[in-house]
């Protein structure tokens, strides 16, 4: 499996982490309800992110070589996102989720 993260202001809006353009080292795991991303990042690299902390949405696109590609799309509500200067890392806490697999929607009426 590929799998791709990206970190994005809105939905259509600007990229600010894409991990199939720019490959960084991450972790994503889920703690309850809500989920936590680390992202192994410079922090010139994370200003104008966290300008715009409250308003961010997380993607995974986990590509399969026998299956449709899966989309999982997170919101930052009201999840800290944090910059970490020691250990040099972006930190992103979302509280909402939404898995789907774009093949399964047909545009047929």
């Amino acid at each position: 499996m590929k799998e791709t993260f990206l970190v994005k202001h809105a939905v259509g809006g600007r990229s600010f982490i894409d991990t199939g353009k720019h490959p960084l080292p991450y972790t994503w795991q889920q703690d309850g309800d809500q989920w936590i991303f680390t992202v192994q990042i410079e922090k010139n690299e994370t200003a104008e992110l966290l300008k715009w902390k409250d308003e961010l949405n997380v993607f995974i696109f986990q590509e399969f070589e026998n299956e449709p590609t899966r989309k999982l799309w997170f919101y930052v509500l009201q999840g800290p996102v944090r910059y970490e200067e020691e250990s040099k890392q972006l930190v992103i806490v979302a509280q909402s989720k939404i898995e789907y697999i774009p093949d399964l929607f047909s545009t047929q009426l």
